[in-house]
């Protein structure tokens, strides 16, 4: 019997989903339906359509469904309209603490977006009185209730206790301690507000999407795409429905994790109407606190940047000249594509601007055809008159109608079709680099080895433009134009833990460790899938525990692809961007190689050589990309002795003091990440922690790469 895993996403307009055979990774189906925002039902009746035509068209059964989740802009589109609850925040506590819990609980009304307010009520009470400040709330209005006391996140026994005194009353209600353990009670009880303010209508639709998809009969638990990347079960959706925040970029990024396996890339989803860029770093997406209308909350999400130009961005003119291209889109304006129109309905065009929107300025462009027919001018329609879009790709439509609907435009310019199609793309990417560059500074990836992944319908548009104008390599996601619902599908659950602790010891790193453990098992990985990475962040005195694992155990091999040796070092001279390398570690399933790379400044008079090392497991993909590093291999019973030796020769001493290297342990088919801890201590912790289940004798590959 197949195993099916299924993935859909709820975009702005439309609602995608897909089937992956779970042993080959094939695509086994994918149905689009409109989104339905207007329904009674919300955007459930899109989620529950999509999956009952998917399931009819594939002829999949039910019982083959082995994984299904979906991702959703809903808690994002409730936030930027308004459309939430009015939260009551009941706060407690005595003498000091008590008085600075009354002022710090006291958040106000917050500005979700221009216009749009999520409004609060406030109470203060002590043990005893709950009922009547919950009551007093009620009459002010509140539909939800925000729990909040000084220290809850050591002690969340009070909270707890004004959370059922309220859901005794018929309130939801949410602690602060549910949402962060982090200190810091003004934040935290800010973005608790936030998490309850949505908190009836996402509860409203996970109980009608999962009662839908019992009575479709399939017994695999429903899961939830989240806003850093990972899955959660239903149930932590109705307690933390914030963490869905963003979880339609964060879907692409997945596809591009779990199905094109980027270790180091800028991944781009370009819809029609705007591009989510943001980076993936040896294999890891990149995640920050996320802000809500310019708020700052405890929680992290994907770090994504969004730029208002897509697969069906409009040209604005200015006299003779290309003003900008977006930030309309062609389906804003509700115009059709000229590329997708038959060059026969293009005779004699004329230009003519115009305003999308009335509050929009009339200098988007659009050509009207001798038959009245008025089409727009896109990225897309530019980028396949100049060939970027090859025959059988997505988006890809008739050049030879692009080129007619240009002709016009170049008029008005004073060039040729292809030079204004050019000047077109040019203004497209031109608010791209700057965030492209961006995301390469801050996350330190260097240009020649970093790929451009091209994912979603418009990808075709943007990113070989983009590729060609910046000089770095690039490719588009398989089925780029679902990766999203494909990245859904793919998806490992996750949980992070995040505590504040001045001087961690060893103990505090694993109890920190234990309970994202324990917190990926709630959120529905299945035992025995778990890895957890820990990282110690000592300029802001914090520990931070993130733990992925799978709903049930697969047997990866089934997927895995067979690599040559001779193929493995291609692909890893060709990340390197030299022609030989050099294998210096392996074991069954991780592959070591270094080779040298040569820079040169001062017109090629000054020349400086310098190792680079790539880390590639066992299907060829490049999981590692580092310069200089120690490798050596080793037994898991020996990594102790191992240990010592290498961090002693790898650690750097300077006015900070001692610097000690980043630490991978490559084993099985795990690598452990020790890269986020600062002693030796820890690592040597870590590492004993994590390899406790290991046969001593286990071939280890031990890297340690100086911090520079």
């Amino acid at each position: 019997m197949r195993r099916i895993r299924i993935g859909i996403d709820v975009g702005g307009t439309f609602t995608d989903a897909v089937a992956i055979d779970e042993a080959t990774f094939d695509l086994v189906g994918q149905v689009k339906v409109p989104t339905t925002h207007t329904a009674p039902e919300g955007v459930a009746r899109g989620i529950i359509e999509s999956l009952h035509r998917l399931l009819a068209e594939t002829g999949i059964a039910p019982e083959e469904v082995r994984f299904l989740a979906h991702g959703t802009t809903q808690a994002t589109n409730a936030l930027l309209e308004g459309d939430v609850a009015r939260v009551g925040i009941l706060a407690t506590g005595s003498g000091l603490e008590g008085r600075r819990a009354h002022s710090e609980t006291q958040v106000g009304d917050l500005e979700l977006a221009p216009g749009r307010w999520l409004r609060t009520v406030h109470a203060f009470a002590q043990p005893g009185e709950f009922e009547e400040a919950l009551a007093e709330l009620r009459r002010q209005g509140a539909a939800v209730v925000v729990a909040a006391a000084p220290f809850s996140v050591d002690d969340p026994s009070t909270e707890q206790e004004i959370m059922a005194a309220a859901r005794r009353m018929g309130l939801p209600a949410t602690g602060t301690h549910e949402i962060s353990k982090l200190y810091g009670l003004r934040i935290r009880t800010r973005t608790a507000a936030i998490n309850a303010s949505i908190l009836p209508r996402m509860v409203s639709t996970a109980d009608m999407t999962e009662a839908s998809v019992a009575r479709a009969g399939i017994r695999a638990p429903l899961m939830v795409m989240r806003g850093d990347g990972g899955v959660m079960s239903m149930a932590e959706v109705r307690r933390r429905p914030i963490l869905t925040m963003l979880s339609g970029p964060a879907a692409g990024v997945a596809g591009a994790l779990m199905y094109e396996k980027v270790s180091d890339g800028i991944f781009l989803e370009v819809g029609g109407t705007s591009t989510d860029i943001s980076a993936v770093r040896s294999g890891r997406v990149q995640v920050d606190y996320a802000e809500v209308g310019g708020h700052k909350t405890y929680i992290t999400s994907l770090d994504v940047r969004t730029v208002g130009v897509a697969g069906g961005s409009m040209v604005r003119l200015s006299g003779r000249a290309i003003k900008d291209v977006g930030p309309r889109s062609a389906h804003i304006a509700g115009l059709p594509y000229a590329v997708f129109t038959d060059p026969e309905v293009i005779r004699s065009p004329e230009l003519e601007t115009f305003s999308p929107l009335p509050s929009d300025p009339p200098d988007y462009v659009a050509i009207r055809c001798a038959g009245g027919e008025r089409l727009a001018l896109t990225t897309t329609c530019a980028a396949n008159l100049l060939g970027y879009i090859a025959p059988g790709q997505w988006g890809y439509g008739n050049p030879e109608s692009a080129r007619r609907a240009f002709a016009p435009l170049a008029a008005a310019l004073g060039c040729s079709v292809e030079e204004a199609a050019r000047q077109v793309l040019r203004a497209a990417v031109a608010k791209v680099t700057p965030v492209v560059d961006a995301l390469l500074e801050r996350y330190q990836m260097e240009r020649a080895h970093t790929v451009l992944v091209g994912g979603g319908g418009g990808a075709g548009a943007i990113v070989p433009f983009l590729a060609e104008a910046t000089g770095m390599p690039y490719r588009l996601a398989r089925n780029h134009q679902v990766i999203s619902p494909i990245g859904v599908a793919m998806a490992m659950v996750r949980d992070v833990v995040e505590r504040t602790v001045p001087y961690p010891t060893e103990a505090d790193l694993l109890r920190i460790r234990k309970e994202a453990e324990e917190a990926a098992l709630r959120a529905g990985a299945a035992p025995g899938t778990i890895e957890v990475q820990v990282e110690v962040d000592t300029t802001r005195q914090l520990v931070r525990a993130i733990a992925t694992g799978s709903t049930e155990f697969r047997a990866r091999d089934l997927s895995r692809r067979v690599v040559s040796p001779e193929e493995r070092e291609a692909i890893a001279a060709r990340s390197m961007g030299v022609d030989q390398v050099r294998l210096v570690a392996a074991t069954d399933g991780w592959f070591v190689y270094q080779g040298q790379a040569t820079d040169t400044r001062l017109f090629g008079l000054v020349r400086r050589s310098r190792t680079l090392t790539r880390v590639l497991d066992a299907e060829g993909v490049v999981r590692l990309s580092r310069g200089e590093a120690g490798v050596a291999v080793t037994t898991a019973g020996q990594v102790p002795a191992q240990l010592d030796r290498m961090m002693a020769a790898y650690t750097a001493y300077g006015d900070a003091g001692a610097v000690i290297p980043e630490t991978f342990l490559l084993v099985g088919n795990r690598m452990i990440d020790c890269s986020g801890l600062q002693t030796l201590e820890q690592v040597t912790t870590m590492a004993a922690t994590e390899l406790a289940g290991h046969d001593p004798e286990e071939q280890v590959i031990l890297l340690c790469v100086p911090r520079r």
